[in-house]
């Protein structure tokens, strides 16, 4: 049998507010979670994990490693992150072929990531 890698499952963000995290995703995402403990919230993201968990942020932010979340209008989404209190970091910029990535942080310093990618597609053996 041979192992194979079947994709991305789960993003994580480490918050020193679990209760005000829940409902600022929440908002953002416009899904209430899944599973809600005070170990961990989850949310579905298109079939994708977003994972909330408690603690305090690091003091060191480790910028290398991004999760881009895919959108259709990245200018419309990158602007109401804003409004719901997320804090520009990189303005939606095209890298070509009509590819757009933007990234905000949120309330707890982390990283997130949006794309509008107009070539990908996910992949009907996503299991």
């Amino acid at each position: 049998m041979s192992s194979k890698i079947l994709g991305l499952r789960t993003a994580i963000y480490t918050v020193s507010d679990i209760g005000a995290a829940k409902l600022w995703y929440a908002k953002v995402f416009e899904t209430p979670p899944y599973f809600d403990q005070p170990f961990y919230v989850g949310f579905d993201i298109g079939g994708f994990e977003l994972g909330l968990q408690p603690g305090e942020p690091a003091t060191d932010k480790k910028e290398s490693v991004v999760a881009y979340w895919g959108v259709k209008e990245i200018y419309k989404e990158y602007n109401r992150f804003i409004e719901a209190g997320a804090i520009e970091y990189e303005k939606p910029t095209e890298v070509g072929e009509g590819i757009i990535v933007g990234t905000l942080k949120d309330p707890w310093e982390n990283i997130i990531g949006l794309i509008f990618n107009p070539h990908f597609k996910l992949s009907s053996l996503m299991v």
